[in-house]
């Protein structure tokens, strides 16, 4: 249940990140969908901009929590031809 919940928000658009809180206290932010990789029992999620990972067992995940205020940022305006 916990990895299919995850999977709806990664799959979400536009993506929100979103926080994992583990049953050790530790919480992990989820900022872009392709730093994460879903295996079968775990979850590896990378951190942005370095070289540091962490795994996490689906079976220590307690919480998932949104990053976001409810707000959502402007979307691009497209020039058009004049």
């Amino acid at each position: 249940m916990v990895a299919s919940a995850i999977k709806k928000r990664l799959l979400k658009e536009p993506f929100e990140p979103f926080r994992i809180r583990t049953s050790s206290g530790h919480a992990y932010e989820v900022t872009a969908p392709l730093l994460v990789a879903m295996m079968k029992t775990k979850i590896f999620i990378a951190a942005p901009n370095s070289d540091d990972w962490s795994e996490l067992s689906y079976l220590h995940i307690t919480a998932l929590e949104s990053l976001s205020n409810g707000h959502h940022p402007p979307k691009p305006r497209r020039r058009g031809r004049r």
